[in-house]
């Protein structure tokens, strides 16, 4: 029986397991929207292309399985482009579609035509134009196949309207072959074995885990090596609940705003297990001091990633956990030394902390959010201090709780991530921990959370800047607070405009009855806290400094 492309491109979904589409209609994809209407598929309609994407994105980040977005052509496409870039660089798996003008149109000036796969071509890991209905079925397995595959991320496909249109037969594409990419799974024995003798030798050994660590689902192996080897161990943002925060071997975030205790650690240790990282600027400041004494291990699914910041000494390529299993294999269990004698010291000396000043502090929001919901929401953020202070303050406990854009750094990310996020885990407490700024770029999302019914709390930390910049504007510009300061709406006045409740808090001891009123009622919530206006991130280390080189 011959199909629409359209049509097509709904069996292929299926055949991929996809039960969850994000997205916003328009003229060229109008096939595919009217084949949506009539699938076992569900599809939200966001107020914004950017908020489909980051909403495919926050649903890969909590389920595990691959995010889906769909847009239109043109302007539709391109406002995909941010969420697509933001996906790519934390190597989240995301397949988007994208309508375009008919092929006889293409390159013509067309309305609504861009170029979007030339585009996304240094955003995407692959992408697509589908230029004949009969390649339809084997481009979706590809693109589901490559995007989840080797180091995750995210790949577009792009499908004419003539193409969603015409009509051919369905048949199931067969395996996927492609040549020329083959992502390393196993790690090479002769790897691991270095790698497990340099362990075994280590008298200061740490582990730095990232983000690898929660989307290759390493933490048990993570913990085991840990334990079994009894290695302090520091986490990335990205790799926050890759490793319960609250265990004794646990030393926190570390960085630009990691704990001092996480940056003297790998400063003065003798080996650093780098498992699933990129070694990010923000993580090593100034890498000529950075791990100065220390041999270096790392562990990746990317060999490109392998040696290209930082000089390594033991490479184990392949798939995290896996690698993970194979060196424990190993190794024999170590008994406490002097080394984790000297983290525990340095952990009970250097505590993060704050002055309570009377005014609402943004820690203590974080904090009272981690004590209500006992550590065990969902919490997606923002990009700016609220990021920071979510990072410090709450204790993550088990991976892929913390959801935040970690490699771009998007402003209104973490509202339409929420929303992803609450759709792949109904019936859990999800958290949009954001700032006055971040908020407003994508606040129009409030109605899709009301129109669905997706009761996400929001807690604005509200100090009316641009926090994050003005911080900057404080330390390194003279207090020169160029453009920063924020002239906002009531915002629960916003929310309930939108049919949401809104709650303001302006005094510290309103901040926890409010936290437990937004928990009680299953309805989408949004916090306005208003804070100390010039309270900073601490501790923090200079742009270009070592990481030992803390300010606060």
């Amino acid at each position: 029986m011959k199909k629409s492309g359209a049509e097509i491109l709904m069996e292929s979904l299926k055949a991929q397991g996809v039960d969850t589409i994000f997205g916003y209609p328009g003229g060229a994809a109008l096939p595919i929207y009217d084949a949506l209407y009539d699938v076992d598929i569900t599809h939200y309609l966001t107020r914004h292309e950017q908020g489909a994407a980051h909403a495919a994105d926050g649903y890969a980040r909590a389920s595990g399985k691959p995010g889906v977005c769909l847009a239109t052509s043109g302007p539709g496409a391109t406002n995909l482009v941010t969420g697509i870039a933001n996906a790519y660089m934390d190597s989240i798996p995301m397949v988007a579609f994208t309508g375009q003008v008919p092929t006889s149109l293409l390159g013509k000036d067309s309305f609504q035509e861009a170029d979007i796969t030339g585009i996304t071509l240094p955003v995407t890991k692959h992408n697509y134009m589908v230029k004949d209905v009969n390649d339809l079925s084997k481009i979706v397995k590809e693109a589901f196949h490559i995007a989840t595959t080797g180091r995750p991320g995210p790949v577009l496909v792009d499908i004419p309207k003539d193409v969603s249109s015409a009509v051919a037969a369905y048949e199931d594409p067969g395996p996927v072959l492609l040549p020329g990419y083959s992502p390393a799974f196993k790690p090479d024995p002769k790897q691991v074995s270095r790698a497990a003798r340099a362990i075994a030798e280590a008298e200061r050994p740490v582990i730095y885990a990232g983000g690898g660590v929660v989307s290759s689902g390493a933490h048990e192996e993570l913990k085991e090596l840990a334990e079994t080897l009894l290695m302090p161990v520091a986490t990335t943002l990205m790799g926050l609940g890759g490793f319960p925060g609250d265990h004794p071997l646990s030393v926190g975030m570390l960085g630009m705003h990691g704990s001092k205790y996480a940056n003297y650690a790998i400063s003065d240790c003798d080996l650093l297990i780098a498992v699933g990282v990129r070694f990010d600027d923000r993580v090593t400041g100034k890498l000529e001091s950075f791990a100065p004494n220390a041999q270096v291990i790392h562990i990746d699914i990317d060999q490109a990633e392998i040696g290209k910041n930082v000089r390594v000494d033991f490479p184990v390529a392949g798939d995290v956990r896996l690698c993970l299993r194979e060196i424990m294999k190993q190794l024999q269990p170590k008994v406490e030394s002097a080394w984790n004698g000297t983290i525990n010291k340095w952990k009970k000396e250097y505590p993060f902390s704050y002055v309570d000043n009377g005014r609402i502090k943004p820690q203590q929001v974080i904090q009272e959010i981690c004590s209500a919901t006992k550590g065990k929401a969902r919490i997606a953020t923002e990009v700016g201090q609220h990021q920071m202070w979510a990072a410090q303050y709450y204790t993550y406990s088990r991976p892929r709780s913390f959801i935040s854009s970690g490699g771009l750094g998007t402003m209104g990310f973490g509202f339409p991530a929420a929303i992803g996020v609450q759709v792949a885990c109904p019936g859990e407490a999800v958290f949009d921990i954001a700032g006055d700024g971040s908020f407003q770029m994508n606040i129009q999302e409030l109605a899709t959370v009301v129109n669905y019914k997706l009761p996400v709390k929001v807690a604005i930390l509200n100090n009316g800047y641009l926090g994050m910049v003005r911080q900057w504007q404080e330390l390194f510009y003279n207090r020169r607070y160029s453009y920063t300061e924020m002239s906002n709406p009531e915002f629960s006045k916003v929310a309930e405009a939108y049919g949401a409740v809104g709650i303001k808090i302006t005094t510290p001891s309103e901040v926890r009855p409010a936290i437990e009123h937004a928990l009680s009622v299953d309805e989408p919530v949004v916090m306005d806290f208003i804070t100390d206006p010039e309270e900073n991130v601490l501790p923090m280390v200079p742009p270009g400094e070592a990481i030992n080189k803390m300010l606060g």
